[in-house]
């Protein structure tokens, strides 16, 4: 333990818990910190107490099983998970999936980036004192969980992202209401910024808050926003594009200021990005055709073909008693989730269940940089640098 020079001698930090019941903790997160005064010295995460075995218990499911576990991951981003265990498999088995799902992934994967900006955007503010931003982001999100309550009858854990495509055909008029939300959005984001990007109090709390260097960004294996707002421009979308990104046109927002406040201007940025490539996935979707693969033994039928024809009713009912079984091998996937680089390992040895299933969770790979982000600040400032991180604890523990 660090020793303080005092007056009067040698003397012990304070070792101060933060967490793990602290609103500002977002979630079960422990912080032992060690004090000089209401100077932090050292700054300890403690990890665990959400643990569900999620992995393992993958290993005990069919694949098709194991997407309803997905959602439960970073439970604010449900189908950034389901598409990258869904991109996984289907690297697993060989599966081309057609473009309209695609484009309707992109689309619905760019609405949840969004949705989890705003959840991050209005408990990072409310922390630091801006009530008000707090009700404005949660009223927009309100509306996309309206759009995935009516694509998929879920508000948040969808299960919609199926092996092979999607698990329903998006009903009549869905773009429609996609469409309300992309032109009202624009607006909503620029009333945010008109109250935090030249608030005096707001600038106080985040310029110069939490600095993290692009060494020791990378060093740390850090990446999504918290990697691009220290002036490193990666990102998954555009490196190794996955789901028809490269057919879209956006930037990778960045910033070479490296502090809290520079991590909210490039999660600002990127929701404005997000909306343009919405915009974009909707001109591209056909109105009509498949929405999944035709695989018989690993795609289930529609429901009409598994009501009239004997074939597939066998299909059906053996895909979801038995599952199906991919050959054996192994493949690792990664999407761009709004907290990272969420990565994939998959192992198959032939039978129908994953015989290892791991999960590269952004959360917990980022959350390692805290102590670099609090040491030397003020306990205030120990409350910016973890809502900064926008960490959750769901992914962190898994």
């Amino acid at each position: 333990m660090t020793t303080i020079e005092t007056a009067a001698g040698p003397a012990e930090p304070m070792v101060l818990n933060m967490g793990p019941q602290h609103p500002s903790t977002h979630g079960v997160l422990r912080v032992i910190l060690d004090l000089d005064g209401e100077t932090v010295l050292k700054a300890k995460p403690v990890i665990g107490y959400l643990h569900t075995g999620i992995e393992k218990s993958c290993e005990a499911k069919t694949y098709s099983q194991c997407i309803t576990l997905t959602d439960r991951i970073d439970y604010l981003a449900p189908l950034s998970n389901n598409l990258a265990f869904c991109l996984a498999s289907e690297k697993l088995i060989g599966i081309e999936v057609p473009k309209r799902a695609q484009y309707i992934r992109v689309l619905l994967t760019e609405l949840t980036r969004i949705s989890s900006h705003l959840v991050w955007l209005g408990t990072h503010a409310i922390d630091l004192g801006a009530m008000s931003v707090f009700l404005y982001c949660f009223r927009e999100r309100e509306e996309i969980m309206k759009i995935y309550e009516y694509v998929s009858g879920q508000r948040m854990m969808t299960s919609y992202f199926r092996i092979g495509g999607l698990a329903l055909e998006p009903p009549p008029g869905w773009l429609d209401r996609v469409e309300r939300v992309v032109e009202a959005m624009p607006g909503h984001i620029d009333q945010y910024e008109e109250l935090l990007t030249e608030n005096r109090i707001w600038m106080a709390r985040t310029k110069g808050v939490g600095y993290l260097s692009p060494d020791d960004a990378i060093a740390m294996a850090v990446s999504g926003p918290l990697l691009r707002a220290s002036g490193v421009p990666y990102d998954v979308r555009k490196m190794f594009p996955y789901s028809s990104y490269e057919e879209f046109d956006f930037e990778v927002k960045t910033s070479g200021d490296c502090d809290s406040y520079a991590r909210y201007k490039v999660r600002v940025a990127e929701m404005r990005e997000s909306l343009k490539i919405i915009r974009q996935a909707m001109n591209k979707i056909p109105s009509e055709g498949p929405f999944r693969a035709e695989m018989p033994g690993i795609i289930p039928p529609s429901r009409e073909e598994m009501k009239t024809s004997i074939e597939g009713l066998i299909y059906h009912f053996k895909i979801f008693t038995e599952g199906f079984a991919p050959p054996p091998g192994e493949v690792y996937q990664a999407v761009e989730s709004p907290r990272g680089e969420l990565g994939v390992f998959l192992a198959s040895d032939g039978s129908a269940k994953p015989y290892r299933a791991k999960f590269r969770a952004p959360s917990f790979v980022n959350l390692q940089c805290l102590p670099k982000l609090c040491e030397g600040r003020l306990i205030a400032d120990v409350v910016t640098c973890i809502g900064t991180t926008d960490i959750v604890l769901g992914e962190v523990d898994r």
